[in-house]
Protein backbone atom coordinates (compact mmCIF):
# COMPACT_ATOMS: atom_id res chain seq x y z
CA UNK A 1 0.00 0.00 0.00
CA UNK A 2 2.40 2.53 0.80
CA UNK A 3 3.97 1.68 -2.70
CA UNK A 4 0.55 3.06 -3.97
CA UNK A 5 0.53 6.06 -1.93
CA UNK A 6 4.07 7.05 -2.71
CA UNK A 7 3.24 6.95 -6.15
CA UNK A 8 -0.25 8.86 -5.71
CA UNK A 9 1.60 11.50 -4.08
CA UNK A 10 4.44 11.48 -7.00
CA UNK A 11 1.92 11.92 -9.54
CA UNK A 12 0.28 14.62 -7.86
CA UNK A 13 3.76 16.76 -7.51
CA UNK A 14 4.14 16.49 -11.60
CA UNK A 15 0.62 17.65 -11.44
CA UNK A 16 1.23 20.62 -9.54
CA UNK A 17 4.59 21.20 -11.36
CA UNK A 18 2.86 20.74 -14.91
CA UNK A 19 0.35 23.59 -13.42
CA UNK A 20 2.62 26.18 -12.31
CA UNK A 21 4.57 25.70 -15.93
CA UNK A 22 1.27 25.81 -17.58
CA UNK A 23 1.96 22.69 -19.19
CA UNK A 24 -0.80 19.89 -20.09
CA UNK A 25 -0.51 16.76 -18.45
CA UNK A 26 0.43 13.85 -21.30
CA UNK A 27 -0.84 11.22 -19.22
CA UNK A 28 -3.58 8.84 -20.99
CA UNK A 29 -7.08 9.29 -20.34
CA UNK A 30 -8.85 7.05 -17.97
CA UNK A 31 -10.24 4.84 -20.53
CA UNK A 32 -6.59 4.08 -22.00
CA UNK A 33 -5.92 3.14 -18.15
CA UNK A 34 -8.49 0.54 -18.16
CA UNK A 35 -7.17 -0.48 -21.67
CA UNK A 36 -3.66 -1.55 -19.76
CA UNK A 37 -5.86 -2.83 -17.15
CA UNK A 38 -7.26 -5.41 -19.13
CA UNK A 39 -3.82 -5.78 -20.63
CA UNK A 40 -2.82 -7.42 -17.41
CA UNK A 41 -5.65 -9.54 -16.86
CA UNK A 42 -5.44 -11.00 -20.59
CA UNK A 43 -1.83 -12.05 -19.53
CA UNK A 44 -2.90 -14.19 -16.77
CA UNK A 45 -5.53 -15.92 -19.43
CA UNK A 46 -2.80 -18.56 -20.45
CA UNK A 47 -0.77 -19.88 -17.50
CA UNK A 48 -3.92 -21.60 -16.33
CA UNK A 49 -4.66 -23.20 -19.16
CA UNK A 50 -1.19 -24.24 -20.07
CA UNK A 51 -1.50 -26.03 -16.58
CA UNK A 52 -4.98 -27.23 -17.07
CA UNK A 53 -3.65 -28.95 -20.57
CA UNK A 54 -0.67 -30.51 -18.52
CA UNK A 55 -2.78 -31.91 -16.61
CA UNK A 56 -1.89 -29.88 -13.38
CA UNK A 57 -4.19 -29.00 -11.09
CA UNK A 58 -5.72 -25.30 -10.99
CA UNK A 59 -6.59 -24.17 -7.82
CA UNK A 60 -7.19 -20.73 -6.39
CA UNK A 61 -3.92 -20.66 -3.83
CA UNK A 62 -2.04 -21.18 -7.62
CA UNK A 63 -3.85 -18.66 -8.95
CA UNK A 64 -3.18 -16.53 -6.16
CA UNK A 65 0.69 -17.19 -5.97
CA UNK A 66 1.13 -17.03 -9.73
CA UNK A 67 -1.14 -14.66 -11.27
CA UNK A 68 -2.78 -12.54 -9.09
CA UNK A 69 0.82 -10.58 -8.44
CA UNK A 70 1.81 -10.15 -11.80
CA UNK A 71 -2.24 -8.43 -11.92
CA UNK A 72 -1.93 -5.97 -8.71
CA UNK A 73 2.24 -5.81 -8.63
CA UNK A 74 1.76 -6.72 -5.20
CA UNK A 75 4.10 -9.63 -3.36
CA UNK A 76 1.98 -12.68 -2.38
CA UNK A 77 0.74 -13.25 1.57
CA UNK A 78 3.11 -15.63 3.21
CA UNK A 79 -0.14 -17.58 3.94
CA UNK A 80 -1.20 -17.80 -0.18
CA UNK A 81 3.02 -19.44 -0.52
CA UNK A 82 2.35 -21.69 2.44
CA UNK A 83 -0.91 -22.49 0.87
CA UNK A 84 0.67 -22.91 -2.97
CA UNK A 85 3.50 -25.25 -1.22
CA UNK A 86 0.72 -27.24 0.53
CA UNK A 87 -1.36 -27.96 -2.72
CA UNK A 88 1.56 -28.60 -4.87
CA UNK A 89 3.07 -31.05 -2.20
CA UNK A 90 6.24 -29.14 -1.83
CA UNK A 91 7.88 -27.95 1.29
CA UNK A 92 7.66 -24.57 2.38
CA UNK A 93 12.02 -22.90 2.76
Amino acid sequence: MKVYLISLGAGVLVGIIYSLLGVRSPAPPAIALIGLLGMLIGEQVLPPVKRMIAGEPVTTAWFRQECVPKITGAPPAESTRVAAACDSGKEQP
